[in-house]
């Protein structure tokens, strides 16, 4: 249920530039919904002509203190469409972002090219 929620937002996000990000995630989210959230908002500022057409938690890894949250966003710009993923990584005790990564995605049978 969780998922469809965050999928309907994503949807109102993705098709309505002024839906604010808090839609996407209600009460009762899951305890990623945070880093969810900021993962759209921050893929949506770098890639700002681009439409976020899908989105995946992909997991959750502690190391050294830290936790790096993994999500996978589908964009679609013009004809174009690809992956990103984004790795947000923070203090795992206090929960203080330490940074957010990028990482494009080209889909198979693709190339860089087209």
């Amino acid at each position: 249920m969780i998922k469809i929620a965050i999928a309907i937002g994503l949807f109102i996000v993705s098709n309505s530039p002024q839906a604010p990000i808090s839609e996407v995630v209600q009460e009762g989210a899951p305890a990623y919904a945070e880093w969810s959230r900021l993962a759209i908002t921050q893929t949506q500022s770098k890639y700002p002509k681009a439409s976020i057409v899908d989105y995946l938690y992909m997991g959750s890894a502690a190391n050294n203190g830290s936790t790096v949250a993994t999500f996978r966003l589908w964009l679609r710009e013009g004809n174009r469409e690809y992956g990103v993923v984004v790795r947000v990584t923070y203090v795992t005790e206090t929960e203080k972002l330490e940074s957010v990564s990028f990482h494009e995605i080209v889909p198979p049978g693709r190339s860089e090219e087209q």
